[in-house]
């Protein structure tokens, strides 16, 4: 193999193995700016249902629904963080993490906080249905996670929440 050959091959390599599924036309430009926001709220709504879950763990221990569900809202993060990385936006910390304010409105039961975690998923749900796919139509990878995520509220974490809660 000649070396201008070996030297196209490695450049081949390395495009490949480098590439996303996100198609070549919508990576290369910047996303709208309402649909940069449905991320960012996506993205915060995961990040305030983590930090709540967290707090509820903090005072009443690694209780069930709390320890499954906030694996997921930790996995529905990083596919949004992938999805923004993607796109060229920023990834910001979960400022709400740890936060008094979060821990203020744990209530004192988890029988409580399951109540409160049925309507968190109905919100969030419709946040997704209503609000954000919408807004990411154009984006058929963004929208096909944002339709995973609400599909998880509806189909998962409802009825675990509405279990718990009696």
């Amino acid at each position: 193999m000649t070396t201008v050959k070996k030297t196209l091959a490695v450049a081949l390599a390395a495009m490949l193995a480098s590439a996303t599924f996100v198609p070549a036309a919508q990576a290369a430009t910047a996303l709208p700016e309402t649909v940069q926001e449905a991320l960012l709220d996506a993205l915060n709504d995961e990040y305030h249902a983590e930090a709540f879950y967290a707090a509820v763990m903090e005072k009443f221990g690694a209780t069930r629904p709390f320890s499954n569900i906030i694996r997921s809202e930790q996995m529905h993060q990083s596919w949004l963080a992938d999805l923004m990385t993607t796109y060229g936006m920023s990834v910001p910390a979960n400022a709400e993490l740890g936060s008094a304010e979060i821990a203020a409105v744990v209530p004192a039961t988890i029988s409580e906080a399951c109540a409160i975690g049925v309507t968190a998923e109905v919100d969030n749900a419709a946040l997704y249905d209503d609000e954000l796919l919408p807004a990411v139509a154009a984006y058929p990878d963004i929208a096909a996670v944002f339709e995973r995520l609400s599909a998880a509220s509806t189909n998962q974490h409802l009825p675990a929440f509405q279990r718990c809660a009696g």
